[in-house]
């Protein structure tokens, strides 16, 4: 496995899990391969606190251009972020992180989060690994 391992994820997952499932619940979404959560705008403010605590960087579309490059990588992997999205991430441990997708809604009422590892020398297979711990903390 590369620099970035279990017990990187560990350290900045489960706590972020255990903080948002007292607001939210988590689901598989097939469509990034990740772990999905929506919830209505209202709670956005407790919610941005939470991801600022664990994944400390936050990339919008004024700023994801000095991003570090497995962040530049992982943005050009989501199609590039948008007018009033946010990308949360960890602190790159070697070259992979933990991130969070922020996409509010077109209607405005709910905004979606997508949580995942993402790192360029990460195989498919560890991927997979992390994904299904993560699942765990998540209560999917």
């Amino acid at each position: 496995m590369s620099d970035f391992n279990k017990y990187d994820i560990e350290s900045i997952c489960q706590p972020l899990f255990d903080e948002l499932n007292g607001i939210m619940s988590f689901k598989w979404d097939d469509w990034v391969g990740s772990i999905l959560a929506e919830f209505s705008v209202e709670q956005q403010d407790s919610v941005r606190l939470i991801l600022e605590k664990f994944l400390p960087a936050a990339w919008d579309k004024t700023n994801i251009g000095t991003a570090p490059q497995v962040v530049q990588a992982l943005d050009q992997r989501l199609g590039g972020v948008r007018h009033a999205q946010l990308l949360f991430t960890s602190e790159p441990s070697g070259d992979a992180l933990v991130f969070c997708a922020w996409w509010p809604w077109g209607n405005g009422t709910h905004i979606s989060l997508r949580f995942a590892p993402f790192g360029q020398n990460l195989s498919g297979k560890e991927v997979t690994d992390l994904l299904e711990q993560m699942k765990v903390w998540a209560r999917i």
